[in-house]
Formats: structure tokens, C-alpha cells, sequence
């Protein structure tokens, strides 16, 4: 009976382990409403039929600030395509955002986020990190840390086959 009991709970523990892996991925995207730099309400489902890249970031973070102008290139070539949403997890540092906006000439909306944000997306245990996001609103890939311009172009392009 106990090795039962003891089985029963392993297999628990590893259902929930392994479960809380994939629940950034297969899962629709959740929508959000939040204020841009330039004062707008952006929401998520305005982009439908879109490759969307959410990228948590934040101005003071050295990996975002290498990430950026890839992230701004990879808009410019995906235009028709793809948005890049970029939300901001600036607190203390708020005032600066628009400024570092207009220094990297960012060309994708970027929006302030919070903690309830990130708990959306399952929770953002460091930054940058980029959820993408299919046409259809689903999560197909989060990856936490700097991200090769390369492996996001290839993740662009596999997605709109």
C-alpha cells in the first residue's frame, strides 16, 4: 500500500513538473490593455493575424538594451507581418522610457507593464524575456535571456509558411 501511495504521489509531482514547462507554450495568448509611452491603449488583440513578439524588458537591463536594435530591425523586415510589443518593467526608472524610446529609435509599441503583467504571461523570472506569438493568438516559443536576431527571423519565418 505504501508503494502505491508513494507511486501515486510521484506520478503527481512529475505531472505538475512537467505541466508547468509547457504553460507558456500551446496556450492562447492572454489579452492585455495597457498605456503606451505615447499615451495610447495598446491591446494584444488588436494585432490578429499577426506574428507577435511580446518582449518584457526594461531600461536599465545591459541584455535588453544589446536585444533592442535587433528587435527594431527584425520590425522593419517583418513590417506587414509582425509586431514587436515592447513592455516595459521599468518602475523607478519610468520617467526614462520615452527617452530611451527616441535614443533607439524604437518602431514598435512599447508599453509599461507591471507585476500583474507578467503574472499573464506564467511570470517573468528574469529579463529580457520574448513570448512569440502566432497568428491565431497562440504561444509558441518564450525565451528568457538575449535571443539571436537570426533565431527570432527563423522563428518569424517558420510561422508564416
Amino acid at each position: 500500500m505504501k508503494k502505491i501511495v508513494a507511486l501515486f504521489a510521484f506520478f503527481v509531482f512529475m505531472l505538475f513538473t512537467f505541466s508547468n514547462l509547457s504553460l507558456a507554450q500551446d496556450k492562447k495568448a492572454p489579452d492585455f490593455s495597457l498605456k503606451s509611452v505615447d499615451g495610447k491603449t495598446v491591446k494584444l488583440s488588436d494585432y490578429k493575424n499577426k506574428v507577435v513578439i511580446i518582449d518584457f524588458w526594461a531600461t536599465w537591463c545591459p541584455p535588453c538594451r544589446r536585444g533592442i536594435p535587433d528587435l527594431v530591425e527584425l520590425q522593419k523586415e517583418f513590417k506587414q507581418d509582425l509586431v514587436v510589443i515592447g513592455i516595459s518593467l521599468d518602475t523607478d526608472t519610468k520617467d526614462d522610457v520615452p527617452e530611451f524610446v527616441k535614443n533607439y529609435k524604437i518602431n514598435y509599441p512599447v508599453v509599461y507593464g507591471d507585476v500583474s503583467t507578467t503574472k499573464l504571461y506564467g511570470g517573468v523570472s528574469g529579463i529580457p524575456t520574448s513570448f512569440i506569438i502566432n497568428k491565431k493568438g497562440m504561444i509558441v516559443n518564450k525565451h528568457v535571456g538575449l535571443i539571436s536576431k537570426e533565431t527570432l527571423a527563423d522563428e518569424i519565418n517558420a510561422l508564416l509558411k
